[in-house]
């Protein structure tokens, strides 16, 4: 009897360490489906975008994302058709977009190569060849002056020994060398403000260093690689890291306001490549292990979190109380700022690395065919690299582009469009806006020739009148 005893307790511990087991698993695979609300910690009053310039601003589209909090929402209304004024081959890889700024357009490619090209012609403003070193980032313009970050000597492995970087501040007319900041690989989009600029490196660090001397002001130790751009918002700067970690910490000082974490998973969390996007008081981040998550800007506090995908490497673009995302599963989500409930999605021909780019209604985004070949989870690998813009209320796709792949598809400036491909830039006009300038031209030689009929008659009537003009 006892030793019956002994066995059923031992088959129930068996049972019940079992079922401790299985929802131990459960707990730590299962992702964190949360929903959200707008009555918790949403302003809806702190609408992205800043709406058009009122008057021609030097600096049109001075940084990643356009402003400082990353938005990705274009103040200019252009919409397709499009028709290619020029196109540029930048010989290797665009990972990121280009800046526009003073006419110009600026860009550097993958491999070391840096081009300022007339916006109009898309001919060569200057060309630095010297750098040498893989870029990963956008430039940022102000004051004439523009600044680049860079990683190692290419083709810069992730695991070389004392990797070095920099960022460099150039003349914006002729790419004149004013000063280096040095430090480990930086794939930081630098953000410029009130004089500062903030970034993070390789060697764990968020940096914030003077913009005119490229002395450091402060530095802050996060402990991981950090590859992300920083977003600024109401004296915050927001970054996050490798070790899955968002800081929000003092633009002035350096201090930590708070730490906010994906979700662990057996005691590790996956990186964020991601950057943060700031709007209605909100910061939208995608981590790799595919879930988008939204937290309260001034508390840290997860609002919401929705599983999407298998990874998630596009920075978030938002606008009109919408989120927009793509996931390497080959999916495109608009999802409800204040909810995170997804409004629609769409299926992408390949993966979706691109950071999506709101203008006119719609909002571009790109596919890439082949990225995340050595994935451990599903990616979806396609033919070719694609392009589309869909339209933000409906998800209608209202263009296409058979380019494409890695960078925001599209920056823009008062007067034209500039897209985004795998090795290509392009500088496109809207056929809308060329025929309205043919249509005023026209209308100007129109007037003009009559003036000269005009003038003509006039002096006809003048010598017949026997007066002399001069």
């Amino acid at each position: 009897m006892t030793r019956a005893k002994l066995l059923i307790g031992g088959l129930v511990g068996l049972v019940v360490l079992a079922a401790a087991g299985g929802w131990y698993y459960w707990q730590e695979t299962e992702p964190v489906d949360k929903r959200g609300s707008a009555q918790d910690q949403f302003d809806s009053a702190a609408e992205p975008g800043e709406g058009k310039p009122a008057k021609r601003i030097p600096e049109p589209w001075p940084t990643f994302g356009y402003d400082l909090q990353r938005t990705k929402v274009s103040p200019y209304d252009h919409r397709p058709p499009f028709r290619t004024r020029w196109r540029l081959d930048a010989l290797d890889t665009l990972e990121f977009p280009p800046s526009a700024a003073y006419g110009n357009v600026y860009l550097a490619q993958q491999k070391g190569l840096f081009f300022a090209l007339d916006g109009k012609t898309g001919k060569p403003v200057f060309k630095r060849k010297n750098f040498k070193r893989c870029a990963a980032s956008s430039p940022t313009l102000a004051n004439g002056t523009v600044y680049q970050a860079y990683m190692d000597f290419e083709p810069c492995p992730q695991d070389a020994a004392d990797p070095t970087g920099f960022i460099v501040a150039m003349d914006a007319r002729s790419g004149r060398e004013k000063w280096r900041f040095k430090a480990q690989p930086i794939e930081s989009s630098p953000l410029l403000r009130n004089g500062s600029l903030y970034f993070g490196s390789w060697d764990g660090n968020v940096y914030s260093i003077d913009a005119k001397t490229g002395r450091k002001k402060w530095s802050y130790d996060t402990g991981a690689k950090v590859n992300t751009s920083a977003a600024y918002y109401r004296g915050t700067v927001f970054i996050a890291n490798d070790d899955g970690n968002v800081y929000a910490l003092n633009a002035a000082t350096g201090e930590l306001v708070w730490q906010a974490s994906s979700q662990a998973r057996f005691g590790s969390r996956e990186f964020f490549y991601a950057s943060p996007t700031i709007a209605y008081g909100r910061v939208y981040i995608g981590n790799t292990d595919g879930t988008m998550l939204a937290f309260g800007a001034k508390s840290g506090d997860l609002l919401w979190s929705r599983p999407l995908g298998t990874y998630i490497y596009s920075a978030a673009a938002v606008d009109e109380r919408r989120v927009f995302v793509g996931t390497y599963d080959g999916r495109f989500y608009a999802l409800d700022a204040a909810t995170g409930d997804t409004e629609w999605d769409r299926e992408l021909p390949a993966a979706g690395h691109s950071p999506p780019v709101v203008m006119g209604g719609l909002v571009y985004t790109a596919a890439c065919s082949t990225c995340g070949s050595e994935a451990a989870r599903y990616v979806k690998m396609g033919d070719r690299d694609s392009a589309f813009a869909f339209d933000v209320r409906t998800g209608s796709t209202r263009w296409r582009n058979t380019d494409g792949k890695y960078a925001s598809p599209i920056v823009a400036d008062q007067d034209r469009v500039y897209f985004t491909g795998r090795s290509f830039l392009y500088g496109l006009e809207p056929k809308a806006h060329a025929g309205a300038k043919a249509k005023t031209s026209s209308k100007r030689d129109g007037v003009a020739v009559q003036r000269k009929r005009r003038g003509k008659a006039d002096r006809n009537r003048s010598r017949r009148r026997g007066s002399v003009e001069p």
